[in-house]
């Protein structure tokens, strides 16, 4: 099975009290590509600039991720920096040149068509529309996110409930749920969001882990949420992608399993949660870089016994 995502591959500047690094590849598709690369096949559209470096490209091709979708075009790759205080679960902006990435026009390949997952990072709805169109009744399942910007603005929120309609999984965060559905109860926002279009909604709740929310009868089941907590972690020294990797370690498990149920996407729960756990160990994408499966499966283990007695 193979996952197209769509989203920014860019560099990130990054301060923390771990540390800093002044530029390092960052971006939520690339985030999303490294760690579902270890469950599956991994397809990206992006865009980047002439200063996109043929090694940082050659790290995505080095996990097999199929690059034939990245668009180079002259000018600046999309750069973001940030500061993290001693609340790690919030970053400060401290700039953002969206570069080439500002006039992004994302055009999937007709080599992707025969995928069967499709992912759509945080882009704007608009875009992910569109994408969503070019692979209509090719995929089995489409993943989605967004932020708080697309979901506030008046015009952006319109085109966002749109967009919703053609989502299977929508992954976002505590607030930002609340936010979508204009309801300060996380149980009662998730029902309101599943009105929306999506099957399964994701809820991540940073340190405290992920909630998945179904619709009713979707998956072979009723309505009941499941719950998977985070690992406890002694250091976090960066945590800039840990809800692509989530997302990346997420959807690249369902997209390894022949068959979509309830069951398939408790275990993917965890799986995201150890692809976030081992993003936040080093600054960027270093841990993902360097991971093996079986330090994947160990850590899948470890999450398991948090929940279980025997």
């Amino acid at each position: 099975m193979s996952i197209v995502v769509v989203g920014s591959v860019a560099y990130d500047g990054i301060r923390s009290p771990s540390g800093a690094v002044d530029r390092t590849l960052g971006g939520a598709a690339t985030y999303f590509a490294l760690a579902a690369s270890y469950f599956t096949k991994v397809r990206v559209v992006a865009v980047v600039g002439d200063d996109f470096s043929k090694k940082d490209e050659e790290v995505l091709r080095s996990h097999d991720v199929d690059t034939r979708g990245i668009e180079h075009t002259q000018g600046k790759s999309f750069f973001w920096r940030g500061e993290y205080g001693n609340n790690l679960n919030e970053a400060k902006t401290l700039e953002t040149q969206l570069n080439v990435f500002q006039n992004f026009n994302p055009q999937v390949p007709k080599e992707y068509f025969d995928s069967e997952y499709l992912f759509l990072a945080n882009i704007d709805p608009v875009l992910q529309g569109n994408v969503r169109r070019q692979m209509d009744g090719r995929v089995k399942l489409v993943g989605g996110d967004t932020m708080n910007y697309w979901i506030t603005d008046p015009n952006h929120r319109k085109n966002l409930l749109q967009t919703l309609k053609g989502v299977d999984v929508l992954l976002i965060n505590d607030t930002e749920a609340k936010m979508l559905a204009a309801e300060p109860s996380v149980p009662r926002a998730a029902q309101k969001v599943l009105q929306m279009g999506p099957r399964a909604l994701v809820i991540k709740h940073g340190e405290f882990g992920a909630t998945v929310f179904f619709k009713e009868g979707e998956f072979g089941g009723g309505r009941h949420p499941f719950r998977a907590p985070a690992l406890p972690l002694e250091e976090v020294r960066d945590p800039t992608g840990a809800g692509d990797s989530f997302a990346g370690g997420f959807m690249g498990y369902v997209a390894s399993q022949t068959k979509l149920d309830r069951e398939v996407f408790k275990r993917a729960m965890f799986y995201g949660g150890v692809m976030g756990s081992f993003t936040v160990e080093r600054f960027g994408t270093e841990r993902l870089q360097s991971l093996s499966r079986e330090e994947i499966d160990a850590r899948y283990q470890v999450f398991r016994e948090l929940t279980h007695i025997a």
